[in-house]
């Protein structure tokens, strides 16, 4: 590589996934509330006021036929409901609730500090509680 040719921007990359984040908090994907949906369940994070809540329909083979998210706070809270529930439609719950904190943050695309993971990983715990709290209604028993 010549000096004179453009060297990769780290800066410019973190600046790609601000805007991606931005973009799914200012247009989120999925945004609104399923009628008759099988699971609805909802959370916040009193600490910082973020607060998400999340229906699912399923079909009768346990995957995700429609989701929805509906909710409030930081950018990274709503950018990850809005990532979570994109990836999540169409998957089986089972492969839903093996989703770990570190998939969402590596669909955010940026380093998560300790103190904006709970708002990056609120989508993924509403979610996974959501289908636990439906699958308790199930198989009471269990």
């Amino acid at each position: 590589m010549t000096t004179d040719e453009p060297q990769p921007n780290a800066g410019s990359a973190e600046a790609m996934y601000r805007d991606h984040i931005l973009e799914h908090y200012r247009k989120p994907r999925n945004f609104g509330v399923l009628k008759d949906a099988h699971i609805d369940h909802r959370e916040d994070n009193p600490l910082c006021g973020d607060d998400i809540r999340i229906t699912m329909k399923l079909a009768p083979d346990n995957t995700v036929s429609e989701v929805k998210f509906q909710g409030r706070g930081c950018a990274i809270s709503q950018a990850s409901a809005s990532l979570l529930t994109t990836k999540v439609k169409g998957m089986p719950i089972d492969q839903v609730k093996q989703l770990t904190r570190d998939d969402v943050v590596a669909m955010l695309g940026i380093p998560v500090s300790p103190v904006r993971l709970k708002c990056a990983i609120l989508s993924l715990a509403v979610t996974r509680n959501g289908i636990d709290l439906y699958e308790k209604k199930l198989n009471p028993s269990s």
